[in-house]
């Protein structure tokens, strides 16, 4: 490591143990009680020291920082992979983790010519020591920041914890594509407000040529409040955002590819696809809220990318947000409604999918037609099951807006006489005004649409064959006193029915069609997590309240 740059770390190392012990600190303690037998100072087993030199730990620690951070394994199989000793952000290439993972990571599995498993000749590490080496790699590797409350990681592996998923989600056929993985990060149980994170993270996919996505599987918990997935422009766009798990978005040379509210299997109409480039970085964005009680949550996202060879789709699937920043909802009791008209020189488009986006106080979204400037058809309205206008029992959820898919592709001018109009309203019941805002205590107003420029070759299948989750389901009240009616789309057959408490415990079964009227039973008030699944296996989840 270059002297300036060490004595640099050691000052700001040195400045920052004043306040809080970093990740590093903890991290290098775990190596000098379990890995410098092997890897000591004096001769250091595949030339890897993890004692380091120095007069002071910080020193140490900083010393051995140095011989992980983007260094390239001794190990020829790990070097040729493009492994790192340490590679910030990604625990799946950071040799060091995958040595000493011992299944914490159930994905992470060590190659025969990766050696063995470590430490050698002693126990593996402890479940809350190999999370916090992954916690460290995944918010950037840092050597003055501290990452995480180690007592969420004590908590959680001593047993009060909850997971997004009891096990990963199977990834696709190597021979159909690839499985992009986001977490976990730690959420603490739920106080006042509630423990919420928002991340980014950025991803690069190292893909071997230009290929084309037509199917995606984004996978989440209902405990999520959304997931984004953007792509820059360049690599070169890309190398100026910091690697790990970042709060802050960065909006510079950057497009939407997906963004959804539940989890989704986004098959993409036949003859349409993303199009990503053989150097394509994605950015990845999580929210996730922690609404249990007295459980560690741990949030992840699993995203399934399906692909196909470069040229075999005949139109590119475009996405675009369209927010509006300029909205103010007072608490003063009254319904609140704003509309965006959106009129640029785009020209023709071909519309597939709508999908708007509030957060807690909002109670509906629509969006119109606008020909000759003037408001015409409702295209979308968020209160209806699969977001078709002119339901019978309209029901605006906040938490699980639902995503218009149209078949045929439905055709839009937009110029200045002609686009569309997109329009939400709100009830501020809270203790203040709100705003536009990032968390669940500000507000939003955002549209996804999804579309093509052209619909020639394109053929729409039929949702309910392609489709693994059950669109349309509707609870409600929510929240409820004694009783609810969870209400089925038309010709969905018999489903069950199952509620989980906060600890993940099933509190409820029940089966029936058409409609489920369900009595609370003497639960206690507070959240619960909804399965509806119906014969085939198409799946509804969601969260209710009883109050």
């Amino acid at each position: 490591m270059n002297p300036r740059y060490t004595f640099l770390l050691i000052a700001l190392f040195s400045s920052a143990s004043l306040f809080a012990q970093s990740t590093l600190t903890r991290v290098y303690e775990i190596f000098e009680a379990k890995c410098t037998g092997c890897h000591g100072h004096v001769d250091p087993e595949a030339g890897l020291d993890l004692e380091g030199v120095g007069a002071t730990a910080n020193e140490r620690a900083l010393d051995v920082y140095g011989h992980l951070f983007g260094v390239i394994p001794a190990n020829a199989d790990a070097a040729a992979k493009g492994f790192q000793y340490i590679y910030p952000g990604r625990p799946d290439r950071s040799f060091l983790f995958r040595k000493v993972n011992h299944g914490l990571e159930p994905l992470i599995e060590l190659g025969a010519a990766e050696g063995d498993p470590m430490p050698k000749d002693e126990p593996p590490l402890s479940e809350v020591e190999r999370e916090l080496i992954r916690q460290w790699v995944l918010f950037g590797a840092k050597p003055v920041q501290t990452v995480i409350d180690e007592q969420l990681l004590v908590d959680y592996y001593g047993g009060q914890g909850l997971a997004s998923f009891d096990t990963p989600p199977p990834a696709p056929d190597p021979s159909e594509g690839f499985q992009i993985k986001m977490g976990p990060f730690f959420l603490a149980p739920a106080g006042e407000p509630l423990d919420e994170r928002e991340f980014f993270q950025k991803y690069e996919l190292d893909l071997p040529e230009a290929l084309e996505v037509y199917r995606m599987e984004l996978l989440f918990s209902s405990y999520s409040h959304h997931f984004i997935l953007f792509d820059y422009d360049s690599p070169s766009v890309a190398q100026n955002v910091a690697p790990g798990f970042r709060p802050e978005p960065y909006h510079q040379g950057i497009s939407y590819t997906a963004a959804v509210q539940e989890p989704t299997d986004l098959l993409l109409p036949q003859g349409t696809a993303f199009l990503w480039g053989e150097n394509m970085v994605l950015d990845l964005n999580s929210h996730y809220i922690n609404y249990s009680a007295n459980q560690v949550y741990q949030a992840e996202v699993y995203v399934n990318v399906y692909t196909q060879p470069s040229g075999t789709a005949a139109q590119e699937m475009q996405t675009t947000l369209f927010a509006n920043f300029d909205i103010y909802i007072p608490n003063d009791g009254d319904l609140h409604t704003f509309s965006k008209t959106v009129n640029s020189n785009s020209g023709e488009v071909f519309l597939w999918g709508l999908m708007g986006h509030t957060h807690k106080y909002g109670k509906g979204y629509k969006v119109y037609r606008r020909t000759g400037g003037q408001q015409g058809e409702l295209l979308y309205d968020a209160s209806c099951p699969q977001g078709i206008p002119g339901c019978v029992s309209p029901y605006f959820d906040y938490q699980h807006i639902p995503m218009r898919l149209f078949a045929p592709l439905q055709p839009l001018t937009i110029n200045p006489a002609n686009g569309f109009i997109h329009e939400a309203s709100w009830l501020n019941y809270g203790p203040e005004d709100v705003w536009y805002g990032p968390t669940s205590d500000d507000e939003m107003m955002l549209l996804v649409a999804m579309f093509t420029f052209d619909d020639e070759g394109v053929v729409i299948a039929d949702a309910k064959e392609t489709a693994h989750s059950l669109p349309g389901v509707r609870v409600s009240p929510n929240p409820a006193d004694d009783r609810l009616v969870v209400s089925l789309p038309e010709n969905t057959g018999p489903v069950e029915l199952q509620l989980f408490d906060a600890l993940g415990r099933q509190v409820l079964k029940q089966e029936g069609a058409e409609t489920l009227e369900v009595s609370r039973n003497n639960l206690p008030a507070g959240w619960y997590l909804y399965r509806v699944r119906d014969e085939d296996g198409r799946l509804a989840v969601g969260k209710l309240v009883f109050e």
